[in-house]
């Protein structure tokens, strides 16, 4: 077979075998196919789509090009979680150890920013000394002495997700629902997990705009996922306003902690209850979403997933005194504020600038392999419904690259709608599948 041949294939809109799929995967994994060939054939897929069997094909190939994460000597349900990406999305942080406090078992491998949206591997590094490169021995001793394992995706581990992660990122080809499914399903099936459940986000600051776009990608997860041997479901949540007050790495670590010591933001909390509330469902663990929530809440409350939190935290290295004292936590060295044009009322938050001038200010990548600022972002003083005042902050930028200052301030600026009435709450739960 040849790359090039495949690559016109798709190109014109035809369809891949099997074989040629996992082939073309392969032999990007060993480096045969060098990135420019696979940047074409992920832009081709990008504008003619896959069948749902070469949707399956992918995913299987993009698992099989690795080692698998063996549970099946830890005892208990292993669950797993996956956001389809967002702004300000900080739920694994906090529904990880909730879980785990829940009695269930979770070995996460998550990713870095990609795109607009931030990465959950980036905020966890935050935190001074913690390790998210972990053995699959490591992440099997810790998912069985803690019960909860945050952890990058190994070389060992779909390694060729890692690959198309990051090229993906800088090729333009991030908002393709085949593509993301590959990706999401790839490391559904290596991770170990029984019942996995799907954060798909919709709005302005995730991948897919539309409510009907957002359903269509649940639909085909879940659908591929099940056919793929797993329990699977997704519930469809917006994304038009950033989630939490914060976009970029040790503020959504600040976050969190909030979060799981029953206090911060009020959105951030209600997706994380609803998620790990379908999880319990998944896990025969509750009869009804509404008993686990409180189950959850009860769990909070009771400082149990805190002590999950600390626990983890200390088993991959990391400085327990930074989530204590969240001071300690990276900061930038410069904070710009940026002031309300106008008196009001926030009508609009548009999540998708604020995700790209977070990225402009040090949080993000421009390019494949950068490194990025754990102290940099956005805080969102103001969100859709508080009031404003003309020369007040409606936002603070924790800088960590300078020169990128007056973009990011117009990014955010305009980012914002004032306007004289105070706007209705919009539902956060937009839908489920099953």
């Amino acid at each position: 077979m040849r790359a090039v041949d495949l690559i016109e294939t798709k190109r014109d809109g035809g369809a891949l075998a099997p074989e040629e799929i996992r082939w073309l995967v392969g032999s990007y994994v060993a480096g045969r196919v060098p990135d420019y060939q696979m940047a074409a054939f992920l832009m081709a897929v990008y504008f003619r789509g896959m069948s749902e069997e070469e949707t399956v094909a992918l995913t299987q190939a993009m698992a099989e090009s690795g080692e698998r994460i063996d549970l099946s000597g830890v005892p208990g349900v292993k669950v797993d979680k996956h956001s389809t990406g967002g702004v300000g999305d900080t739920v694994t942080l906090v529904l990880v150890p909730l879980m785990a406090a829940a009695g269930l078992v979770v070995a996460k491998l998550s990713g870095r920013s990609l795109g607009h949206t931030g990465g959950t591997i980036d905020k966890l590094e935050a935190i001074p000394g913690l390790r998210t490169e972990l053995t699959l021995e490591e992440i099997r001793r810790q998912a069985e002495r803690v019960g909860a394992v945050v952890a990058d995706h190994t070389a060992d581990v779909v390694p060729a997700d890692r690959l198309l992660y990051e090229l993906r990122d800088v090729t333009g080809t991030v908002p393709s629902l085949p593509l993301i499914a590959g990706s999401v399903l790839s490391k559904k099936l290596a991770g170990g997990a029984d019942a996995i459940v799907l954060d798909v986000k919709c709005g302005d600051g995730a991948f897919m705009r539309e409510e009907a776009q957002a359903r269509e990608l649940a639909e085909t997860l879940v659908r591929v996922g099940n056919r793929l041997g797993k329990r699977f479901s997704a519930l469809i949540t917006a994304m038009d306003e950033p989630l939490g007050t914060a976009a970029g790495n040790a503020l959504e670590v600040k976050g969190a902690i909030a979060v799981l010591h029953g206090e911060g933001p009020a959105d951030l909390r209600e997706v994380t209850l609803a998620l790990g509330a379908e999880l319990l469902l998944l896990a025969g663990e509750v009869g009804s979403a509404e008993a686990g929530r409180a189950r959850l809440a009860d769990l909070i409350a009771w400082g149990r997933a805190w002590a999950k939190f600390r626990e983890l935290v200390a088993a991959q290295g990391g400085d327990v005194r930074a989530i204590e004292e969240p001071d300690r936590l990276p900061t930038a060295q410069q904070v710009v504020e940026v002031p309300s044009p106008a008196s009001g009322y926030v009508e609009r938050l548009r999540a998708h600038p604020i995700g790209v001038a977070c990225g402009l200010l040090g949080a993000g990548r421009e390019v494949k392999g950068q490194a990025v600022d754990p102290g940099a972002g956005v805080e969102l003083v103001a969100k859709v419904g508080d009031e404003a005042a003309r020369g007040e902050p409606l936002a603070r930028l924790h800088v960590g690259r300078p020169d990128r200052v007056p973009e990011a301030t117009k990014l955010v600026r305009d980012a914002y709608t004032i306007g004289s009435q105070r706007a209705r709450p919009k539902p956060l739960i937009l839908g489920q599948v099953r």
